[in-house]
Order: structure tokens, then sequence, then C-alpha cells
């Protein structure tokens, strides 16, 4: 599912206008993105968390050349499913 699909089934199931559900969806990922960026976690019951993890520096190799690259250090965000979700997932798979 895209952005802007998710956009359109928020409009669709609550009877919003495209504007209004695309001004929801950006408030939310606006929301999200400014947590993670202050380093906090985001947690939503029965779909999973967000968190921040922070990665070392190294030094790597160009897999074409062969030449050493130093690597900064950096903090990427990951997602972890929760229980819930992939229990209910997996029901879904096992029920085809």
């Amino acid at each position: 599912m895209t952005k802007s699909e998710l956009i359109d089934t928020l409009a669709d199931n609550r009877g919003l206008s495209r504007r209004t559900s695309e001004e929801v969806v950006n408030a939310i990922f606006d929301g999200m993105r400014d947590a993670l960026s202050d380093g906090g976690r985001i947690e939503i019951r029965g779909f999973g968390s967000f968190k921040t993890r922070r990665y070392k520096g190294y030094v790597g190799r160009n897999p074409k050349t062969g030449h050493r690259i130093e690597v900064r250090p950096k903090v990427l965000p990951v997602f972890k499913v929760s229980k819930n979700l992939r229990l209910a997932i997996n029901a879904e798979l096992e029920g085809r």
C-alpha cells in the first residue's frame, strides 16, 4: 500500500474528503518523524513499535573497485512487529 492508497482508503472508510485525509496522514507521519528524530519511541498496540538504533562507523570496501571506504556512524529507524499482528498475518496465510 502506498501513501496515496492509504489516503484514499481513509477517505473512503471515514467519508472524508481526500484533502482532509491527506492532511491527517501527513500529520501522523510528521508526528512520527519528529518523535523518532528526538530519539523517542513509537508504540502502536497490536501493530508494532518504532525506535531508532545507532550504528558505529566502520571501514568498508567498495565491492566494485575494492577500495577502502569509511562509513560514518548513523542512526536508522527500526520497526518491531507486535505479536498480535504477526499471529494475524500468519493465520491469514495459513487459511489460504
